[in-house]
């Protein structure tokens, strides 16, 4: 009896550790656009929607949090862009805000990240909100432009 249970835990314990793939929203279908220095994505779009990134009702989602790689790419993300007429930004995290419902959060709840970016001859600084916990398709914001 006992040599049963310990063969039944065994089981158990190697069938646990055994890893369970799922097809996640948040496998991100980003990483075939990080360009070959690792620390910028490639992105091809300037949204045409007025409120893509700028609100929080509309966030960017550049995915990687299940990988631990939530933080990397939204500096990937920042790194695209370009002021309007091809100026050099420069951001900085203004911190987390804004609750949003998320599958990959944590239970069922995920916060966005609120960048303040800015480029020489920009009047104001810009908000743009991310979401690292779910991957969409990449654009920049409508009044961006993208790194070649």
């Amino acid at each position: 009896m006992m040599k049963q249970l310990a063969l039944v835990g065994i089981i158990i314990l190697f069938a646990s550790c055994t890893s369970t793939k799922s097809a996640s929203k948040n496998v991100s279908k980003n990483q075939a656009q990080i360009l070959k220095d690792y620390n910028t994505f490639v992105i091809n779009e300037i949204s045409t929607d007025k409120t893509y990134g700028l609100t929080s009702k509309n966030p960017v989602e550049v995915g990687g949090a299940k990988t631990k790689e939530g933080p990397l790419n939204e500096r990937r993300y920042l790194n695209a862009l370009t002021g309007p007429n091809g100026e050099e930004i420069s951001y900085f995290r203004a911190g987390s805000c804004c609750p949003v419902k998320s599958e990959n959060g944590f239970m069922g709840s995920a916060m966005l990240d609120n960048y303040r970016v800015t480029w020489e001859g920009s009047k104001d600084t810009l908000s743009i909100y991310i979401n690292m916990y779910d991957s969409g398709k990449l654009k920049a914001p409508k009044g961006f432009g993208l790194k070649k």
